[in-house]
Formats: structure tokens, C-alpha cells, sequence
């Protein structure tokens, strides 16, 4: 038993430390990625609905004024979960909509038809 060696407390509360900070460093960026994919995911959504809308024009000659109108499996366009999609004006000649995942920090918006996406 004389020769046996251990970890010296010194030894331990290095390692500890070393992880500590690849930790501090690795969580953040993490955070970032999810972030990133919850603003895609709600931008996604919107892209779907701009389709969804061009098509129900085709169908009724007017945009709808309500995403309800155009969810579904008529025209394709469904919300991921926790994506909240908004038509603020849909009429004759124009449409107006707006998307944001809750747990995402953009607000995404288009005027169509033909408009680009903004934030």
C-alpha cells in the first residue's frame, strides 16, 4: 500500500477548473445555435403561408385576412410548435403577415405579393 499514488487535491481542482471553462464557453454558443433555429423555424413558417396565399388568390381572387383560412392541408401550410403566424391585412390586391417563435428573438413580417422577408 506504500506505493500506491492518487490524485492530489491540486490535480482535481485543475481539472474541475479546465472544464469549468470549456463549459462557460460551450453553453452560451448553444444557446445561440437554439436561438438561431427557433428565428429559422419561424421564418420557415412564413415562406409556407406566402405560398399558402399566392395559392388561395388562385382559388378565390382575394388574400386571406386570416391564417386560418389558409392552414391546413388544403394549401400545405402548417405552424411548427410554438410558432405564432399572423395575417394582419389580406384583400383584393395585397397581404400583410407576420411570424415569431416564442422562444426566438427575431420578428419576421412580409407585404406580398412578391415581397421580400424582413425583421
Amino acid at each position: 500500500m506504500e506505493n500506491e499514488r492518487g490524485f492530489t487535491l491540486l490535480e482535481l481542482m485543475i481539472v474541475i477548473a479546465i472544464i469549468g471553462i470549456l463549459a462557460a464557453i460551450a453553453i452560451p454558443q448553444f444557446s445561440a445555435y437554439r436561438t438561431r433555429s427557433y428565428n429559422e423555424s419561424a421564418e420557415s413558417d412564413l415562406k409556407n403561408f406566402c405560398i399558402a396565399q399566392e395559392a388561395y388568390f388562385v382559388d378565390f381572387a382575394i388574400y386571406a385576412d386570416a391564417a386560418t383560412d389558409i392552414a391546413g392541408i388544403t394549401y400545405g401550410a402548417f405552424t411548427t410548435d410554438g410558432v405564432m403566424l399572423t395575417v394582419h391585412t389580406g384583400n383584393t390586391t395585397v397581404y400583410n403577415m407576420s411570424a415569431r417563435h416564442s422562444s426566438g428573438d427575431i420578428t419576421y413580417t412580409i407585404s406580398g405579393p412578391g415581397g421580400s422577408i424582413s425583421y
